[in-house]
C-alpha cells in the first residue's frame, strides 16, 4: 500500500526529504524500513483480478521484469528528486541509454552526439544504432555551432553529458535545450557526474535524464543500474521497450539504490568538499601540467558550472608532465587508492582514460576528446583528504 503522507504532500518537500521519504509503499506488515521485493511473478485473488492486472484495467504487478514494488519505489523516488514526471529503471547506465533510443527512434532518424561521453556511449550511437539506419554525427561538446550545423530535417535527439567525462566540460543546458527544440528535437543529457543533488537537467530545458545509477546513486560500488526520467510520453516509450527486452533492473539492486538516495545530499557535499582540496592542491604541483575540474577558476567552464550546478562534483582529472609512462608511474604508485575504471564509490579511484574508458575510440577520436596519453582520472571518494594528498604524492614526487 502506498504512504499516504507521501503521496499527499511530496511535491511541498525539499529534496532531502524528498530523498528519504518519496516512494514508499509499505506491505501489510506496515514496516518501517522499506521492503524488498524478491519475486519473479505475483499472485491474484481470482482469474478475474489477473485478467483485469494483465489488462491494465486494476492497478497491481505482473512480473518482475516489468513491474516490482522495490523498482516502482527507486523509479518514483529518483523522478521526484530530477523534477520529472515518470521514471524508467534499467539493469545498468548503457541498458537506459540504449532503451530510450530504442524506444524513441526508429530507421532514417538523427542523433547528434557530444565527442566528450562515455566511450561505450559512442560505440552504441556509431556501431550498433547504425547497423538499424539511426545515423549519428559526433560534435565538439562546448561548440554550439557545431550542433546548429549538425541539424537535420531528421534529427529526432541530441545527446551529451555536462560535465563531460573525464574532462569536466560543461555546457549551457539551456542553450542546448534551445537548440533541439527548435528544431523539433529531443536532448537528453547524462546527469551521472552530478546526480540530481547538484544539478537538475530537466529544469534547465532536457527531455530525458539518464544516469548510471552503478556510480554515485548508489555510492558504494555494489550494484549495477541505470534510469531514465523525463515526461511521462517519453519515458513510456521505454518502459514498453523493457517489458519486451527485458533489460530490468533486479529488485535487490533497486532497493540499494533506493536506500542510497537517502544519503545522496550529504554525500555528493563530502565528494565535492574533497574534489575541490585535491584540485586546488594539483594545480600548484610542480609535476602537474594541468587539472580539469570545473570548480578551478582557471577551468573555462567554471562560471558555467556555479551558476548550473549547486557544486562542481567529485570527479576530476589531471595531465602529469611526460606521457603514459608518467602517468603510469603515478598510478602504481598508490597505495590504497583503488585503480579501477568504476566511479562515484566512497573509495577513492583513478584509471588511465586512454588505456580504459575510452580505449576503444581511435587515436585521431581520442585526440579531439582530449583524451591524452599524460591524462589521469580521479574519482575523488570520501577518505581524509590529507591522506589521499599524502598518497597521490607518492607517485607525482617521482617524476
Amino acid at each position: 500500500m502506498k504512504d499516504n503522507d507521501v503521496s499527499n504532500h511530496q511535491d511541498q518537500w525539499a529534496f532531502e526529504t524528498q530523498a528519504i521519504r518519496t516512494g514508499v509503499i509499505r506491505s501489510g506488515e506496515r514496516e518501517h524500513s522499506e521492503a524488498i521485493y524478491l519475486t519473479s511473478s505475483f499472485t491474484y485473488d481470482s482469474a478475474e483480478q489477473a485478467q483485469a492486472v494483465f489488462a491494465g484495467d486494476e492497478e497491481g504487478n505482473v512480473y518482475s521484469r516489468y513491474t516490482n514494488p522495490s523498482v516502482k519505489m527507486f523509479e518514483d523516488r529518483m523522478a521526484a528528486l530530477e523534477g520529472g514526471e515518470l521514471a524508467c529503471a534499467a539493469s545498468s547506465g548503457m541498458a537506459a541509454i540504449l532503451g530510450m533510443c530504442m524506444g524513441l527512434l526508429k530507421a532514417g532518424d538523427h542523433v547528434i552526439c557530444s565527442r566528450s561521453v562515455f566511450g561505450t556511449t559512442v560505440t552504441v550511437f556509431a556501431k550498433y544504432l547504425d547497423k538499424f539506419g539511426v545515423k549519428t554525427t559526433f560534435v565538439d561538446f562546448t561548440d554550439y555551432q557545431q550542433w546548429r550545423d549538425a541539424m537535420r530535417p531528421e534529427t529526432r535527439l541530441l545527446f551529451l553529458e555536462t560535465p563531460s567525462n573525464p574532462l569536466g566540460e560543461v555546457v549551457d543546458l539551456e542553450i542546448m535545450a534551445s537548440i533541439a527544440h527548435e528544431n523539433d528535437a529531443l536532448l537528453m543529457v547524462d546527469n551521472c557526474f552530478c546526480t540530481p543533488a547538484l544539478q537538475q537537467p530537466l529544469k534547465l530545458g532536457a527531455d530525458i535524464v539518464v544516469h548510471s545509477t552503478t556510480k554515485f546513486i548508489d555510492g558504494q560500488g555494489r550494484c549495477m543500474g541505470g534510469v531514465a526520467v523525463g515526461r511521462k510520453e517519453l519515458i513510456n516509450e521505454m518502459h514498453l521497450w523493457q517489458r519486451a527486452a527485458g533489460a530490468s533492473m533486479s529488485p535487490f539492486n533497486a532497493w540499494n539504490f533506493y536506500k542510497a538516495l537517502e544519503t545522496l545530499n550529504l554525500r555528493m557535499e563530502a565528494h565535492c568538499r574533497n574534489a575541490m582540496a585535491l584540485a586546488q592542491w594539483l594545480e600548484e604541483h610542480p609535476s602537474v601540467e594541468k587539472v580539469h575540474y570545473s570548480g578551478l577558476e582557471s577551468h573555462p567552464g567554471h562560471s558555467l558550472a556555479k551558476r548550473q550546478q549547486k557544486a562542481f562534483g567529485g570527479v576530476l582529472a589531471f595531465e602529469v608532465k611526460g606521457g603514459r609512462e608518467q602517468a603510469w608511474k603515478v598510478m602504481d604508485a598508490v597505495s590504497f587508492i583503488s585503480r579501477t575504471a568504476n566511479l562515484g564509490d566512497t573509495r577513492t579511484t583513478i584509471t588511465h582514460p586512454a588505456t580504459t574508458t575510452h580505449c576503444r575510440l581511435s587515436d585521431e577520436d581520442k585526440a579531439r576528446a582530449g583524451i591524452s596519453e599524460n591524462l589521469i582520472r580521479v574519482a575523488v571518494g570520501l577518505e581524509n583528504f590529507e591522506d589521499l594528498k599524502t598518497d597521490l604524492e607518492k607517485g607525482l614526487a617521482q617524476l
